[in-house]
């Protein structure tokens, strides 16, 4: 059963609950296991020693930095990353994400509890990346910076590599990849406090923005992305936890772009 009732999700004049519930594509709750509890795609969790050896990935969750927690969650259960997460920890995105390579439009929900400036180890932290290939070619991610006190949490949406950096220039020497960025220099994420991330995309491959939310509030939208989208559907995964510490919880995919008011109701804590 899902933890939260569809129908409290509705906006009165917005959307009907048969039309939200249509729109939710993945749903993994953690309640009572790794399982995800909506799934158009596959709804298993899997575990490969690194991404590079994402092919060799078995079901189930194996990585040793990472545990389904009883009762650590929101409401029920979570997963906690009790150290610097190197392994690879993701669900298949075929299907549960409706990638469309003439115009990617879609939300990425998620809860997260931490103290990132005590509780992450050195290094970039990205909680969740949706990708067939890499942070910077076709992906959509949110990280926290690793120098910065506070430390930055930032969205990052990327096309076709050779398209926005066709020259492949190392992120630290090039203006395009830190102009494409939406930062909040200052994140109200805390331990002990679940803070609730949005991600809503509408278009990308055909001139698409992208929004990041925190705690339901707007932090700010992409220009314009020009560059294509393409994905090799068997590689495309929903990778949690890269070098992540801290809990999760509640992770969900919708096949369009959820309104400003329905991302401050999934904010809410009232579902």
């Amino acid at each position: 059963m899902m933890k939260f009732g569809l129908a409290a999700l509705c906006v009165a004049g917005a959307i009907s609950a048969a039309d939200l519930k249509k729109s939710l594509t993945f749903q993994a709750t953690f309640d009572g296991g790794t399982d995800a509890v909506v799934a158009l795609g596959d709804r298993r969790i899997y575990t490969a020693k690194t991404y590079k050896e994402q092919a060799q990935a078995q079901p189930g969750l194996s990585a040793p930095e990472v545990e389904w927690a009883e009762g650590a969650g929101r409401k029920g259960d979570a997963l906690r990353f009790k150290k610097k997460n190197n392994s690879a920890v993701f669900y298949k995105a075929e299907k549960n994400v409706a990638f469309n390579p003439a115009g990617w439009t879609g939300t990425i929900s998620f809860w997260l509890n931490l103290d990132p400036n005590q509780d992450l180890e050195p290094g970039f932290c990205d909680p969740i990346q949706v990708t067939d290939k890499a942070y910077n070619d076709n992906a959509i991610w949110v990280d926290f910076t690793k120098d910065e006190r506070p430390r930055h949490f930032r969205l990052g949406v990327f096309g076709d590599l050779k398209g926005w950096n066709p020259d492949n220039i190392a992120p630290d020497k090039n203006p395009a990849f830190n102009k494409r960025l939406i930062v909040n220099s200052n994140p109200p994420f805390a331990r002990g406090k679940w803070t609730h991330v949005a991600i809503t995309h509408s278009g990308l491959g055909a001139g698409g923005t992208a929004t990041l939310y925190l705690d339901g509030k707007p932090q700010g939208s992409t220009e314009a992305i020009r560059e294509a989208f393409h994905w090799d559907l068997s590689l495309g995964a929903i990778r949690l936890g890269v070098a992540y510490v801290g809990l999760m919880d509640d992770v969900a995919i919708f096949n369009r772009a959820l309104t400003a008011a329905e991302v401050k109701r999934l904010a809410s804590g009232k579902l």
